[in-house]
């Protein structure tokens, strides 16, 4: 992966992100290293293998700390381990998600709690828990990834889509109450990305065509279009911008 720009403000940053051992995460994780951030991950499989390419090809090692982020106080004390070991979070990535396909039928109470609990409810106690460093910091930036698959109204995992919509709720509610802090508090909403998973268990030819007729652009999205637009969001390059949901999806929905 190459930078394709340069945000000055970002080297040296402390940066926490979830899920950032594999799939987009490992690209947004090595997006910030080649920044020079200061970057801390967790996930729930053992990422040393990746720790240690990373600081091969970068020079730059982040710190990886195990967790399942539906366990809360595990991640909080992840978050505080990672602010002990690179300063005071500046920039919080949610990107962790499941994605899990299943139809209304299937779903019972424990299914429903576990998708909320993986796509929603770790995303809101990782802002609440970033506050008061950010606080501290004068300042801070906080990305939430969503999906456009609940502006498309796409079927086929109703949980993971009316997740997606709460994480738009919450991001513009927490930019509202973070925002006298310096805290900015914006959405990704990412369209479908050829990650190794995608292309394993998805992206069929005949998917793969269907969904490029939708777009406006006739290029299948790479991670590292979503490296480049997260890192703008985290980075001073976007200061006054808040509250908002960024696409990045080729031009499949259209958002105003």
């Amino acid at each position: 992966m190459m930078s394709t720009a340069t945000f000055h403000d970002l080297d040296g940053a402390s940066v926490f992100i979830t899920g950032g051992g594999s799939g987009i995460g490992a690209a947004l994780t090595e997006g910030f290293l080649r920044q020079g951030a200061k970057v801390s991950f967790v996930g729930r499989s053992d990422a040393s293998d990746f720790v240690d390419q990373m600081e091969r090809e970068t020079g730059n090692r982040p710190l990886f700390l195990q967790c399942d982020i539906t366990d809360i106080p595990a991640l909080k004390a992840a978050m505080e381990q990672a602010a002990t070991a690179n300063g005071p979070i500046r920039a919080l990535v949610n990107n962790a998600a499941n994605d899990k396909r299943h139809t209304t039928e299937e779903v019972d109470e424990s299914f429903w709690d576990w998708m909320m609990a993986i796509n929603l409810k770790a995303y809101f106690f990782a802002c609440q828990a970033v506050m008061p460093g950010m606080k501290a910091l004068g300042g801070g930036a906080i990305v939430n990834f969503s999906s456009v698959s609940y502006m498309m109204g796409n079927a086929g995992y109703p949980l993971y889509t009316t997740a997606n919509s709460g994480i738009n709720g919450m991001t513009r509610s927490l930019a509202r109450e973070f925002g006298p802090d310096a805290i900015r508090v914006n959405a990704l909403a990412p369209g479908w990305v050829l990650t190794d998973k995608q292309l394993e268990l998805w992206a069929k030819p005949e998917a793969l065509a269907a969904h490029m007729d939708r777009q406006c652009l006739k290029e299948h999205l790479k991670p590292q279009d979503i490296v480049d637009a997260t890192l703008f969001l985290a980075s001073d390059a976007s200061r006054m911008m808040t509250g908002q949901a960024m696409v990045v999806d080729g031009g499949v929905v259209v958002t105003g």
